[in-house]
Formats: C-alpha cells, sequence, structure tokens
C-alpha cells in the first residue's frame, strides 16, 4: 500500500511525474467546475469505480488529445479528496486523520460523488461520518441528503434522531421548510414516529407479561416448597435451603394465610385475594406432574376437575406454556451464573 502525499500540491505532482516505485505517470485529467484539472491515472480510476471505468473505456474516438472526464456541480477540493480516496481505496483510510478530516469539510460532497459514482465502500464511509454528526438542528438536511444518495442505513439513524427528539426537530428551519415544501417526507416522518410509538408500547406491554409470567414462575416455585417443608425465611431450622425469591414468598404466605381464614372463599362472591389464591392454585395443577405425591391443597380437585372440562382448560394452555417457557428461561439464568461464578473462583484460586 502506498502512502498517499501529505498536501495536495505533492498528491497533483505524485499524479502528473510519477514515482521511484513504477508508477506510471497520469493518463487523464479530471476537469471540476471552477476549469481546474486534477492528474489521474485511468487504470486506478476504473478499478475503483464502475461509472469511471466506463467513461474511461468508451470508444476512442469520442476522446480529445487531452483525455479528460468532467466532474461538476461539487468544489474542486472535494472533487480533489475523491480522486484521492479513489486513488488509495482502501478501508484503513477512511480511519487516517487527513481522511477524517477530509470527511469534516468535504462530507456532503464525498457522500454525493461516492453515489453517483458507485463506490460503495466510501458511501459507507461517509454515512458514518454524516450520521456522527446528525442533531437535531441538521437532521432534516442530512435526511434529506439520504434520500438523494439513496443512502438507506444514514436515513435510518436520521429517523431515529427525528423519534428520538421531535420536539427540538420541530423548532428548526429544516422542519418548518419539510412542512411547507415536501409533504411526503413530513407523512413519512409522522408514520415513522406512529409506528415507533407503537413499537415502544408493544415492547413495555410485552416486558411487562414477561416480568408477570417470572412472578408467576416464581410463585409456583415458592407454593410447592411451602407445603414441601416450609420457606427457610421462617423461624425454623437452619437445615432448609434458602428461598430464590424471598419477597414472592413473603406476600404468598400472607395471602395463604388469608385464604385459610377468609369466610368468603367459597361464597358466590368470592372476595379477590381469594379468587387469586385459587388461580394459582389451579395453575400449579396445571404444571404440576406428582398429583399422587404432591402435598399442595386443590391439586388433585383441579386436575379432576380438568378432564372433565377439557374446553375449558384450553383457555389456560396458553398462560401455561408461557409460565413454562419463563420457568425455564430463569432456570437456564441461574444455572449460567452459578457457572460463571465457579469458573471465577476456579480462575482466582489458580491465580493464587
Amino acid at each position: 500500500m502506498i502512502a498517499a502525499p501529505a498536501d495536495a500540491n505533492g498528491f497533483r505532482r505524485w499524479h502528473e511525474a510519477g514515482n521511484d516505485d513504477h508508477i506510471p505517470p497520469a493518463d487523464v485529467r479530471i476537469v471540476t467546475s471552477d476549469g481546474q484539472s486534477i492528474a489521474a491515472h485511468s487504470s486506478l480510476l476504473g478499478s475503483a469505480s464502475p461509472v469511471l471505468e466506463r467513461l474511461l473505456y468508451r470508444p476512442r474516438k469520442t476522446w480529445n488529445s487531452d483525455r479528460i472526464i468532467h466532474i461538476l456541480g461539487v468544489p474542486h477540493d472535494a472533487v480533489l479528496a475523491f480522486v484521492r480516496f479513489l486513488h488509495f481505496s482502501s478501508r484503513t483510510v477512511l480511519t487516517s486523520r487527513e481522511a477524517e478530516e477530509a470527511m469534516e469539510r468535504h462530507g456532503v460532497a464525498l457522500l454525493v460523488l461516492s453515489h453517483a459514482y458507485r463506490v460503495p465502500w466510501l458511501k459507507r464511509g461517509c454515512e458514518a461520518a454524516a450520521a456522527a454528526r446528525v442533531s437535531a438542528e441538521n437532521v432534516m438536511d442530512v435526511l434529506k441528503l439520504a434520500r438523494m444518495c439513496d443512502a438507506l442505513w444514514l436515513r435510518q439513524r436520521c429517523m431515529r434522531q427525528v423519534a428520538k427528539d421531535f420536539a427540538a426537530v420541530q423548532q428548526t428551519e429544516g422542519w418548518r421548510f419539510v412542512q411547507k415544501h415536501d409533504p411526503a417526507l413530513e407523512l413519512e416522518i409522522l408514520q415513522f414516529l406512529e409506528e415507533a410509538d407503537q413499537r415502544k408500547k408493544r415492547w413495555r406491554r410485552e416486558r411487562a407479561n414477561q416480568e408477570m409470567y417470572q412472578i408467576l414462575g416464581e410463585a409456583m416455585d415458592c407454593l410447592q416448597h411451602i407445603f414441601a417443608g416450609g420457606c427457610a425465611d421462617e423461624a425454623s431450622s437452619g437445615k432448609k435451603a434458602p428461598c430464590k425469591s424471598p419477597l414472592t414468598c413473603q406476600r404468598l404466605q400472607h395471602l395463604l394465610r388469608h385464604y385459610a381464614t377468609c369466610d368468603k372463599k367459597l361464597a358466590p362472591k368470592c372476595c379477590p385475594h381469594c379468587t387469586r389464591m385459587r388461580r394459582l392454585f389451579r395453575l400449579h395443577s396445571s404444571l404440576c406432574d406428582q398429583t399422587a405425591s404432591c402435598k399442595v391443597p386443590l391439586c388433585k380437585q383441579f386436575k379432576l376437575k380438568a378432564e372433565r372440562d377439557i374446553g375449558e382448560e384450553k383457555t389456560w394452555g396458553l398462560l401455561v406454556k408461557k409460565v413454562t417457557t419463563a420457568r425455564t428461561m430463569a432456570s437456564l439464568a441461574s444455572k449460567e451464573r452459578s457457572e460463571l461464578v465457579q469458573r471465577s473462583w476456579s480462575r482466582y484460586r489458580g491465580a493464587r
């Protein structure tokens, strides 16, 4: 890889005269809007851009004596930076200090040129540089540029920035211009905001449901070990295993005490606490696979009722499946944490 000259004049002399590494002198000139020209190598330009390749290898009779390509509509310095990138076409160039400075000065023009002349690696770099500088003040300008250059990744980043701080975007001149002159873009942004809001609500709802399923799974474990031998949190011998969900277990025990003493648990209008406890008993019965030896109250009764009322039991199928999945995931997560702790202790002992 040949290092790029540090300054534009050195780059120009390198093109025109060649160098000691058997690089031939420049054989094509690029003319910019102000009439200045940039010397370049046709083989390097053609290998970097398929559009320039078609221009360079068109029929000879269409060439003039100087073999000139016109790149108009952007400043001369931007075209010079573009040509330098093409001559030293490597993704590592985009991380150098000179490349970062060129992106900062000519990022918009380089994005347009890389799109027009189909240089995908340079276009991705320009998108990343533009996305790093997006703010509420300039996001509408960058978004219109992304639409013009078909930069889908940059366009998505701009839409996320708009959704992130739409109140500030509404105060900018760019948004007022879009409202007056580009109703299609305004409608697209408003639809994106609505979809983003719906996704956020759906994500919150799903997260709340997952937390509920996890709590129900913990309640099933607590219910089983409470009736199997009591909870270690109670005033009992220290031989019992510690409770994995002490808060859930404590609340469940309060609910059980109320259920044991409530006079309305079998009344037509049962109290809500007893109704909740009976639903927990029924859920346990749907999950329990040891009915004969199970000590949880009403487990066998709900099993028999489920066999008789098959249609009614189908309404519990989805809940049982969700709770089972939540318990499995919690068990796997606990196992992974335990293995991680054991590995950490092993490394610690080995280091000592």
